[in-house]
């Protein structure tokens, strides 16, 4: 639609506003805009008839108001200039947008604030679980305790992750991700820093609050997932995604590095009080900070709230009830469940069994096992990243969303079945580590692929559908981790990876075949 009148009128005073015609009123739209101007600065009046002239009038408005930001006038300090912006007509394809001169800092999206908030508390959350693989060295020795009772101190913790899955999910859709998230960070953070205590209370204490920590590490995800679908555009969603699970990855990374020099100088106990305080300090920003839903932030800029509610439809209902029914009835859904369960069997297996194949079949000493076990962590963070770009980029160059977690998850399942399969032909330990690195690092594209689907496929019930997807897939990493002890007591290292490998497969075909990325539960 042509418009009639744009006026921009460039004077202190606004007598100019004169030469402005009369407009019907419901018409007329007017946006105040503050500016830095000299005070001699000459009246000017654009018209525009076209959106695009009115576009390029909106370029001059920015470009001039980016030039005289900070500048000092010969009359002293930067004075405001007040523009009257008056227009006929409603141009869908280009809106003169309200804004105010701000530092880059605080133009910087929000949507990407929750996601770096988000990738910090994953970050803590990985720091704190593996603290203990390290610390438990010297809790056994001064405490005495046979292999049989680490391994039950280790395994309790899914005790409590796997209670909370889907009931964080529950909760997160249903009162919002800020609390649920922040509720499980400062859980998990209280739990870690009682864990000195709890162990010289005794072992029942100790069992506790190790299960205590993984019911506020199980809602983190679930909660996690529900905020990203509400804040972040679907043409952003596979590097928001990438960015958070990344941060898990250099959580492990970072625990693995700090835990044995805090331990070596200040003790073991030294270890849980560090890492449990720096969750206050992540809550503090996070309360001042968040919120579940753009709709619900006030201090949101009117285009960046419109660009994520344009794009993310659950940003605007809060869910009342979960229609289990529905969504127990959909075929992408159980092959979410199904997938999720094959990709975490090896992912689980090779993370936890990685150290002792280091160890008993390549030959490395414990130092340097440690060494090369913080390698695929930090693949998989590089590869997640790199996944979550490749995705976005495809997406936005009209490739359809199912075609595009496919191609993605398909890499993250035969990449790594394609590596394993390469470790029983090869007698270089470089090699072989080199092999596992790729394993891991395209596994890392799953970020792109089933773990950001639960948004694709229900973005209202996100949080609920990644809470029965992970269940999954916590019981394939305790049931994984388990049979391949019980593989290698009776096999080898080459039967091991040949499970993996077919479950890879099975994975493909189930995902090929009754995936999508189209919205399938409103």
């Amino acid at each position: 639609m042509n418009a009639e009148g744009f006026l921009i009128s460039n004077s202190l005073s606004l007598s100019s506003t004169s030469t402005i015609p009369k407009l019907p009123e419901p018409k007329c739209r007017r946006s105040r805009f503050r500016l830095f101007s000299p005070e001699f600065y000459r009246p000017q009046v654009l018209r525009v008839s076209t959106p695009a002239e009115l576009r390029n009038a909106s370029e001059v408005i920015r470009r001039r108001r980016r030039e005289n930001v900070g500048k000092v006038w010969a009359g002293g300090k930067p004075k405001p200039l007040a523009q009257l912006y008056t227009f006929k007509g409603v141009f869908e394809d280009a809106v003169l947008e309200d804004e105010v001169v701000a530092p880059w800092w605080e133009e910087f999206p929000k949507r990407w604030v929750i996601v770096i908030l988000c990738t910090s508390a994953f970050l803590l959350c990985n720091m704190d679980r593996v603290n203990m693989s390290i610390a438990i060295l010297p809790m056994s020795a001064e405490y005495g305790w046979n292999p049989t009772t680490v391994g039950l101190i280790q395994s309790s913790f899914f005790w409590g992750y796997l209670l909370t899955q889907v009931a964080g999910g529950i909760w997160a859709d249903t009162i919002g991700g800020k609390a649920v998230l922040g509720f499980g960070v400062v859980w998990w953070s209280i739990a870690t820093a009682l864990t000195p205590i709890a162990a010289k209370l005794g072992l029942p204490f100790l069992l506790v609050v190790r299960a205590f920590m993984g019911i506020g590490e199980g809602v983190a995800m679930p909660a996690m997932n529900n905020i990203l679908s509400k804040w972040v555009p679907v043409s952003e969603r596979s590097r928001s995604l990438a960015l958070v699970y990344s941060g898990m990855y250099l959580g492990s990374v970072t625990g693995l590095a700090f835990s044995p020099m805090l331990i070596h100088n200040f003790g073991w106990a030294s270890v849980f009080y560090s890492f449990g305080s720096l969750g206050t300090v992540w809550f503090a920003v996070w309360l001042n900070k968040a919120c579940s839903s753009p709709v619900e932030d006030p201090e949101l800029r009117p285009a960046e709230k419109r660009l994520i509610l344009r794009s993310c439809s659950s940003s605007r209902e809060p869910v009342k009830s979960i229609p289990w029914r529905s969504i127990l009835s959909k075929r992408p859904v159980w092959a979410l469940i199904v997938c999720h369960f094959c990709h975490n069997w090896g992912t689980f297996i090779l993370l936890t069994w990685m150290p002792t194949y280091y160890h008993q079949v390549l030959k490395f000493n414990l130092t340097e096992s440690g060494m090369f076990s913080v390698l695929p962590w930090l693949t998989m963070a590089f590869s997640a990243n790199l996944g979550g770009w490749i995705a976005d980029t495809l997406v936005s160059k009209g490739f359809s969303v199912t075609t595009v977690r496919k191609i993605m998850q398909t890499v993250g399942f035969l990449g790594p079945a394609f590596f394993l399969t390469q470790l029983s032909h090869i007698d270089s330990p470089a090699m072989a580590v080199l092999c596992m690195a790729c394993s891991q690092g395209t596994d890392a594209f799953s970020q792109s692929g089933l773990y950001s689907n639960h948004q694709d496929i229900a973005p209202r019930y996100s949080g609920v559908l990644l809470g029965l997807s992970n269940t999954a897939g916590v019981l394939a990493g305790v049931l994984g981790t388990a049979a391949t002890g019980y593989i290698l007591h009776h096999g080898s290292w080459d039967n091991v990876f040949e499970v993996s490998v077919g479950l890879y497969l099975v994975g493909t075909v189930v995902w090929n075949l009754f995936s999508t990325g189209e919205k399938i539960l409103d």
